[in-house]
């Protein structure tokens, strides 16, 4: 019987074939702690009465979450994040480099088949390049320090098909979270989300981390795209047998598949409070904004960027609005700034912000407060994610949301 992408990466590790349901002891191929969790981490670390981290160059610790810090007691992650990297001899230690799931990539500390697991929600990103990569609590990330092992149940996969050419006006964006309102915030729960077709191999790298970051929101245990040559480029390798190997079989079993035309795609939003109430954006034009935020680990890549500054050349935001802009990285903030995009989102009216998890996470600048409606470019949109509970969030497309940054309200790119 032929294999998913999923059951060919843990029967790889497994050292032999496995099977959906199954339990698997897995040896990490990398472990990746944020600052928020650090703090944690390395206390239930010594709890369990461990010494030595069993493979440190293994292990990745990013500042990104509380960079730069808004609250007092936020300095201690720093301190605890250095302090245990000196000490355990972690040199693989972001400050101010941008946001984990970003630099995860981007830095090339993921390649093609391995097996990451991240003090974050979002590390399926990492699936977009072929990983099997998923988020963990700090318990857990304490145990793979101390064992660089950890179990893993199988999951089942569910294949998401996608032909054709998608609208001009339609992004990766727009494609996952029609996905996700289709299937339900818990309708891939402990799902391998397997994307294919066409359209997807077509996609950019920048493009399918996107969607692979928000396979999570269908209650995924990951978001796996097959490795080919824009991979190899993005990961800076030639991919090897193993990693070629990395498609999935023609008689491969899935629990069930989606198909979509790319045609059929349209700019959408997920509405307040959920993100899977997913509506087409025409049904709610005309709504004001107070806010736009242009950033996060699933939106702000230098595509990303660059779309909104391709709609907001020669244009302005509209009076009164905050438009908020966080590159995801350092790197893409250089290289923003070196082509010109920043300049155009300057001049358009943008706050322009160091490259950290921002306003995303609701612990930096840029916060609402009773009444306020933002649209952004981020994963989540829950009740008091950006500010107070009475906050209306709405999730877009870099177009989508620079469309409405210059509109003042919600509209089509």
């Amino acid at each position: 019987m032929g294999q998913t992408i999923i059951e060919k990466i843990l029967s790889h590790s497994a050292g032999r074939p496995v099977k959906p349901g199954e339990i698997v002891i897995v040896r990490a191929d990398r472990l990746m702690c944020d600052d928020i969790m650090m703090p944690f981490i390395v206390s239930k670390f010594r709890e369990m009465g461990f010494q030595k981290v069993r493979n440190p160059e293994r292990v990745v610790v990013i500042c990104d979450h509380l960079m730069p810090s808004s609250q007092v007691d936020d300095v201690r992650a720093y301190h605890t994040s250095e302090d245990f990297a000196r000490e355990q001899g972690i040199a693989n230690l972001h400050r101010t480099d941008g946001i984990c799931h970003q630099l995860m990539v981007e830095a090339g500390h993921v390649k093609p088949g391995h097996i990451v697991f991240g003090t974050d929600s979002h590390t399926t990103t990492y699936g977009a390049v072929g990983a099997f990569s998923t988020g963990i609590g700090y318990t857990e990330m304490a145990a793979l320090l101390g064992t660089g092992e950890l179990w893993v149940r199988v999951p089942s996969a569910v294949r998401i098909e996608i032909s054709g050419k998608l609208p001009d006006n339609v992004m990766s964006k727009d494609v996952i979270l029609r996905i996700i309102g289709d299937l339900t915030a818990s309708g891939a729960s402990y799902k391998s989300l397997e994307f294919t077709g066409d359209t997807v191999e077509q996609m950019s790298v920048a493009s399918r981390m996107t969607m692979a970051n928000m396979a999570v929101e269908a209650g995924a245990k990951c978001g796996l795209f097959a490795p080919d040559e824009k991979t190899a480029a993005a990961c800076g390798i030639a991919l090897d047998s193993y990693q070629k190997s990395l498609t999935p079989d023609k008689d491969a079993v899935y629990e069930r598949v989606l198909c979509y035309r790319a045609e059929d795609f349209v700019p959408v939003m997920a509405v307040p409070s959920n993100v899977d109430h997913v509506r087409p954006v025409s049904e709610l034009a005309g709504k004001p904004i107070d806010a736009v935020f242009l950033g996060s680990c699933t939106n702000g890549r230098l595509e990303d960027l660059m779309a909104a500054a391709e709609v907001l050349k020669g244009r302005h935001v509209a009076p009164y609005l905050r438009f908020i802009v966080t590159p995801a990285s350092r790197k893409v903030w250089l290289k923003a700034a070196e082509n010109g995009t920043l300049e155009i989102l300057e001049k358009a009216g943008a706050m322009i912000t160091t490259p950290s998890c921002g306003l995303c996470c609701g612990r930096t600048g840029g916060i609402l407060t009773d009444g306020e409606r933002i649209v952004a470019t981020n994963n989540r949109n829950f009740l008091g994610r950006m500010g107070t509970s009475k906050v209306e969030i709405y999730l877009a497309s870099p177009r989508t949301a620079a469309a409405c940054a210059a509109a003042g309200k919600i509209t089509e790119a």
